[in-house]
């Protein structure tokens, strides 16, 4: 199984979104098509805030990764958050995600990306295993906090 990447255009939003409805019910998250395009669609688009890839073959992808940039000065310059990451049940633990989560920083960081960040459930064993596989570390003393607007 392979973990070739393929930066999501237009022409990708219907596959897109039906891997984000996937993960979304899988994860509990309660929003609409129309709600999951209209979140992608920009990304598709070219807006600067972020990028979206698929997973797999891009005819049949078996997953998706949502990249949403920022600016960090603790980091030196511009950062980025793993928004989702989302494989296929039926072909996880195969390396697949791993495989993803080490190839993209690479490609990332020859545009000047200074650091990755990702939000994982603390009870999400297996999720948290893959993270520290792909180099990803918690940060001591930090705590991911949100507000909704």
């Amino acid at each position: 199984m392979s973990a070739a990447l393929t930066l999501a255009k237009p022409d990708h939003l219907d596959r897109l979104v039906a891997l984000c409805g996937a993960f979304h019910a899988e994860a509990g998250i309660t929003r609409t098509d129309t709600a999951r395009q209209a979140a992608l669609a920009p990304l598709l688009d070219g807006s600067p805030y972020g990028v979206a890839y698929l997973i797999g073959p891009a005819r049949a992808p078996i997953g998706y990764i949502v990249i949403c940039f920022g600016w960090s000065v603790e980091f030196g310059g511009l950062d980025a958050i793993i928004d989702e990451l989302y494989i296929r049940p039926g072909v996880r633990g195969r390396g697949v995600a791993t495989e993803a989560l080490i190839a993209l920083p690479r490609a990332l960081s020859e545009g000047g990306l200074r650091a990755v960040h990702l939000e994982v459930d603390r009870d999400n064993e297996a999720a948290i295993k893959l993270y520290r596989r792909a180099g990803f570390a918690p940060r001591e003393n930090y705590m991911f906090m949100s507000r909704r607007l």
